[in-house]
């Protein structure tokens, strides 16, 4: 009689009087297989076991365990795979020079631009401010201004400056001023505007400043004018008689103009020949628009200079003034001896 253990999965004969046939050996192995699977779905919980030493099965390859349960075995979760996060961040607006704080110097009525160039502007807004204490006053807004003086507008200049432009710089406009990048947080940049007021003197021939000149009819009339401190000498140095431009004036003839522009200063010499009255009157020395120095010129015809006869008049007055005491002196004493 033949048992079957399931639960080891090993086969025994006990009490055979006769070997098993061949037969029933192939019916015991077909059922031992198919019966070893019905047990695996079953309870999938349950392993595999491997046969006892002496069991039928130990005829199997040694893999075949492995092989037979592995279709039937819990396939393993699967792995986690790792996510590493990537986060793109838009490009973040800089400024193209590398200085936070910039000073501007402009001489008194010309034009000036102060420049804000911005890369990766990425939508943003560029604005210029004129900060005033602790006050800002809004000039422009992106292309747009908002200023109530027209001598502030805004020039865009590709690829990325957005400049300020002053017209008529004077004295007032000096202070600092901020481009700002609306940005989170905002990109500041500090522009500091220095308005130079250059200095006009009118001299002679002597190199002596006076404001009024004399000449004698027949004589040549020359002036100098020295203009210092100024930042950028762009303009040029014209000279007037009343409202007469002299510099290209040809109408009298002998009158000449000769100017050098240096660093920081310019220097200008005026020559009329053979002056006569009607040269008299205004004599100014104007750099660009707004620079003037003023002298007045008398061309006299032989008289004496009222100037001149106010100062004889002048030195007269003590000599008459000692001669006056000594008389009254006199007359007191005289009176004291009586």
């Amino acid at each position: 009689m033949c048992w079957y253990e399931n639960c080891a999965f090993t086969f025994e004969c006990r009490h055979f009087t006769h070997p098993c046939s061949d037969m029933e050996s192939k019916n015991i192995w077909i059922f031992a297989i198919v019966y070893s699977a019905i047990q695996h779905f079953a309870s999938s919980s349950t392993p595999l076991k491997r046969p006892r030493a002496g069991d039928p099965f130990d005829t199997f390859p040694k893999n075949f365990w492995q092989e037979f349960s592995s279709p039937f075995t819990d396939t393993p979760e699967d792995e986690e795979l790792e996510v590493t996060e990537t986060t793109t961040h838009e490009p973040f607006p800089f400024f193209a020079d590398p200085y936070t704080t910039v000073n501007v110097s402009t001489q008194l009525g010309a034009r000036v631009y102060l420049h804000c160039r911005v890369n990766d502007l990425q939508g943003k807004t560029v604005s210029w401010m004129r900060r005033k204490g602790d006050e800002l006053a809004l000039i422009t807004f992106g292309r747009h201004t908002y200023s109530g003086d027209s001598r502030y507008s805004l020039e865009f200049e590709e690829p990325n400056d957005w400049k300020l432009l002053i017209q008529y710089a004077n004295e007032r406009d000096e202070g600092p001023y901020e481009c700002q990048v609306s940005s989170h947080p905002p990109l500041v940049l500090l522009v500091y505007l220095t308005v130079i007021v250059p200095h006009v003197e009118i001299l002679d021939e002597r190199g002596s400043s006076t404001p009024e000149k004399y000449y004698k009819a027949g004589s040549t009339i020359e002036l100098q004018c020295v203009i210092s401190k100024i930042p950028q000498p762009t303009s040029y140095i014209t000279w007037r008689h009343n409202t007469r431009l002299l510099n290209y004036d040809t109408s009298r003839g002998g009158i000449s103009v000769k100017t050098d522009m240096l660093p920081g200063r310019a220097f200008s010499r005026l020559y009329i020949a053979n002056a006569n009255r009607h040269d008299t009157g205004n004599y100014s020395c104007i750099l660009g628009n707004d620079i003037t120095g003023t002298v007045m010129v008398h061309v006299l015809n032989g008289e004496e200079p009222a100037a001149m006869q106010h100062a004889s008049g002048s030195t007269m007055t003590p000599i008459l003034s000692v001669v006056l005491f000594a008389v009254i002196a006199v007359f007191a004493e005289m009176v004291c001896q009586r």
